[in-house]
């Protein structure tokens, strides 16, 4: 095992290189960059009449932007080295975890992480629990179940969940329960007077504000685990060892929990670390801008759209690197649920 994590430590360079080389590339070529941006500000200004100051420079009419604040613009975005350089730049300081300090935002990209990051732990923790708390019970019971009306009727809700957008349901929970009914808030995850309120207030304001936005991102996620749990022990129940345990004489029960269950949950159980993960730092940037809440998705959208690079390219790095560490505990799990699994 320690030879096989060996190799797939030493994959994550080459892997994440890749990754990095590709995005950089890419965006030498986007065009709107922030340079771009701000002779288009400086632009526009100066024919609002009296010019574009800043920092001693001006806007000159048909002249454009004096060529000395241009080269200090360019010096501020590290524009003024070749892109060789900046890309070597870049990537000394993403192995000394550096991920570089946001062009517009004025704060460190690990700043910009951090305030963000409770928006989005929050959304998908919740989404997570209630996700596999709810579908994998039910999943069981649709599976020993199987056929009957019960299984159906759960089947036919589950589909239909599952065929309704995210964003599209919370727009319908906005519109009915926060607007006509206004038993929810419509924006934010506390209210205004959060600091003055006593903990257990604290608390249900944060889960009255948090239940809509849960509801809407549930939905999905719930469907896809209830049905891959229900056909998982579908699978395992129809299997000799199955038969072979009800034929010496063990209870169904006995013979649903001690042995189906452990061979049937591999796919479920090998799936937690990525979705346990993911919850930290998948935002939804539709569901965080429909209910005004400050996330990752947005952070991740709004620098895009603004070519904030070091934002783009640091939190790509970040993701990156924890996908790949999520993935290879994954792979763990295989031999920790199912000794059979050898890495050679």
């Amino acid at each position: 095992m320690l030879s096989y994590v060996l190799k797939r430590l030493l994959l994550f360079i080459p892997t994440l290189l890749g990754v990095l080389l590709v995005t950089f590339l890419v965006i030498q070529f986007v065009p709107g960059g922030p340079v771009e941006q701000y002779l288009a500000e400086a632009k526009t200004a100066g024919r609002g009449g009296g010019g574009f100051e800043s920092g001693g420079g001006s806007y000159r009419g048909n002249q454009g932007v004096d060529p000395k604040r241009l080269e200090q613009i360019k010096a501020l975005y590290g524009f003024d080295k070749p892109p060789h350089e900046r890309l070597f730049q870049m990537l000394g300081q993403f192995a000394r975890f550096d991920l570089g300090k946001s062009f517009f935002q004025n704060k460190d990209v690990w700043t910009l992480i951090l305030e963000k990051l409770p928006v989005s732990i929050s959304l998908g923790l919740w989404t997570f629990f209630i996700s596999y708390g709810v579908a994998v019970p039910l999943g069981v019971a649709k599976a020993v179940r199987a056929g009957t009306r019960f299984d159906l009727i759960s089947t036919l809700i589950v589909l239909v969940g599952y065929a309704i957008p995210g964003f599209v349901l919370g727009v319908a929970l906005l519109v009915v329960f926060g607007g006509q009914l206004q038993w929810f808030p419509l924006r934010g995850l506390t209210s205004a007077n959060w600091d003055d309120l006593s903990w257990g207030a604290r608390i249900i304001d944060y889960l009255w504000h948090i239940a809509l936005p849960v509801t809407a991102m549930v939905l999905g996620s719930f469907a896809v685990t209830a049905m891959l749990t229900k056909n998982a022990f579908l699978e395992e129940i129809r299997k000799q060892y199955v038969l072979t345990a009800r034929a010496k004489g063990l209870g169904e029960r006995q013979v649903l929990w001690k042995h189906v269950f452990r061979n049937a949950l591999i796919p479920i159980i090998t799936g937690l670390p990525s979705a346990f993960i993911g919850a930290f730092f998948a935002g939804s940037l539709l569901i965080e801008t429909l209910f005004s809440l400050d996330g990752l998705g947005l952070l991740g959208y709004e620098s895009v759209i603004r070519r904030d690079y070091p934002v783009v390219l640091g939190t790509l790095y970040l993701f990156t690197l924890i996908g790949l560490v999520t993935k290879l505990i994954s792979d763990l799990c295989y031999v920790w649920v199912d000794p059979r699994v050898k890495f050679d």
